[in-house]
Order: C-alpha cells, then structure tokens, then sequence
C-alpha cells in the first residue's frame, strides 16, 4: 500500500532517487476490513517541478475478494510544514515569520485503500443496465484491474487540506478523518460517473500482480545501476520477464520508455552529485559510466538546458 514510486512518478514524471526524499512526518492507520491509511511528508527540493495530482487503482483478484481492493493515492506540494504545530506555534500558518527556521515546504503523499465489504455499505441495488462506472466499481464488478488518473478539483482539494492540518485528536480525530476519506471517495467516483469505459491498463498482462511486481523490480534495477549501464536484455533476464513484454509494461506502469528513464535518472543524479557534493565534472562522468566527459556534458545540457560547469558555480 506504502509504495510512493508510481504517485510520485506520475507527479514528477519521473521517480525521485531515495537520497532526495527526507521525511518530515508520516502517519499510519490500519484497521483490518475497512479504511488504511497512510500521510507522508516530505521536505521539498527547490528544484523538483511537481504537479499536484490524484490516482485510483482498482486491484481485481478473481479468486481471493479478500485480496481485491480500491485504493486512493494523492500527490501535493508547496504545503507548509511546521515542526512546532503540534506545540501552539502558528508563525508559519499566518506567515509572521518568513525567517522561521522550523518552517518547510513539503511535498505530501495521501494514500487511502479501501476493501470490497467496507464498500459494498454504499451500493445499492439497481438494473444492471442502468449500472454506472462508480457502482461497477463500488461493488468489483469489473473484473479487470485498472489504474485511473485524477484530476485534483477545488473539492478534493479542501479535503486534503483538511486531512494535513487536522486540528483533532482521539474519537474526534477518528470521526474527522473518517468523514474526509468518504468525502475523497465521492469527489473520486464523481470524476468517473457516467463514463462508459474506465481508461484501463492497456497491457493486460498488468492485470497480473506479479507482472507489475517484475515491472517495478526492473525500475529498482535500473537506479541501482546508474553508475554501470545495463542493456534491456539484461534487465530483463533479472527480472525474468521477456523484452517486449518488460518495455511495454514499463511505459504503461511509469509513462515513460526505459531507456529515458534510465537517461533521467542519470542526469538527476549527476545534478545532485554536482550540486549538492561539489565533485567535479570529470569524477561525475566517471561514476556515471561514460567514455568521455563530452558523452555526458552532450547528455547533461540535452536534460537540464545547462553545461555541468555552469551548474557548479550556480
């Protein structure tokens, strides 16, 4: 349920490296057959270019509806964090303090999953020809996995807002939030009613659980590999998935083929290697596995519209 990698791809177009994400605070709440949950905030890098967006992925198993879920995921940033809220300090909220030290943005991760019983409360009975893609998907009628993006609405918004600046605690804190999640699950639905076709996974063979798990296996591949390249046959006989199979599962599940994303990792990674460690172009060329520093300052100014040098003095 936790796993941030496709929201935040989805939102960054691509997947930030681990050493980018620095949690501020995260939340947990598991209550076995209903709502899970899950808020994670992260410091904001100044040089990340986010869109706030939403995604809902619809995990059909056929024999285990145990193993079936609908679950919500969300991607904000430019919030504002504050240590101290939980102590009175309310500087930042009303911006009194622009020198506050304890005050960062933030990009926030909202995860919420929902089972078929907890769901199955809001169907109601009706034709199955006058059936709706909110109720197909209510009560896992669909017998295709799917994962849908959201469009963030003013509404959903508001809901979101309220879920990171929760005032309450204890049994009100439980009626708040579960009220929110139940507003997020309307503004979601509402966004699919009387569509006809959900757009669905186009690989069908992504409905299979596994397949995605090789899919994601093979993107961990390629980061950990950034300093030695790696061909696609190689991958995919790590992640024992054919080539043709492994290329179209991977632009379906990240946007985007493995190559460019092998290509953006690098560069990212040059960036903070350049920008953040001050090492120089030559020894970021090397770690990167080029032949030539003029084979990655061609790859370095193709990504970021800048030479290394010129990032170094900046």
């Amino acid at each position: 349920m936790y796993d941030n990698a496709d929201i935040l791809t989805l939102a960054y177009k691509k997947a930030p490296r681990q050493e980018q994400l620095s949690i501020l605070q995260e939340k947990e709440q598991q209550v076995p057959g209903t709502v899970q949950y899950a808020i994670r905030r992260y410091r904001r890098d100044p040089v990340w270019n986010m869109e706030d967006t939403g995604m809902m992925v619809y995990h059909y198993e056929k024999d285990g509806k145990a193993e079936s879920y609908l679950e919500l995921k969300f991607c904000v940033n430019g919030n504002i964090y504050c240590r101290n809220k939980e102590t009175g300090c309310d500087k930042c909220r009303i911006n009194l303090s622009k020198d506050c030290q304890v005050k960062q943005e933030s990009v926030d991760l909202l995860s919420f999953r929902f089972t078929p019983d907890h769901l199955s409360q809001f169907v109601k009975p009706r034709n199955i020809s006058e059936s709706q893609s909110g109720d197909d998907v209510l009560a896992f009628r669909r017998t295709t996995s799917f994962t849908r993006q959201l469009s963030l609405c003013g509404k959903s918004r508001m809901v979101l807002e309220a879920m990171l600046n929760n005032p309450y605690t204890e049994s009100l804190e439980n009626i708040f939030v579960n009220a929110q999640i139940q507003m997020l699950l309307l503004h979601s639905l509402d966004c699919i009613s009387g569509e006809k076709e959900i757009n669905t996974i186009s690989c069908k063979f992504l409905a299979n659980e596994a397949d995605r798990d090789k899919i994601n296996k093979a993107r961990e591949v390629l980061i950990d590999h950034i300093g030695e390249p790696i061909t696609i046959k190689e991958l995919s006989r790590k992640v024992a998935m054919n080539e043709c199979y492994l290329k179209k599962g991977f632009k379906e599940m990240f946007g985007t083929t493995i190559f460019e994303f092998y290509q953006s990792q690098r560069m990212e990674h040059a960036k903070y290697l350049l920008y953040e460690k001050g090492q120089s172009v030559t020894e970021v060329s090397m770690m990167l596995g080029y032949s030539s520093i003029s084979h990655f300052s061609t790859a370095f100014k193709k990504h970021t519209g800048l030479k290394p040098c010129e990032l170094l003095f900046r």
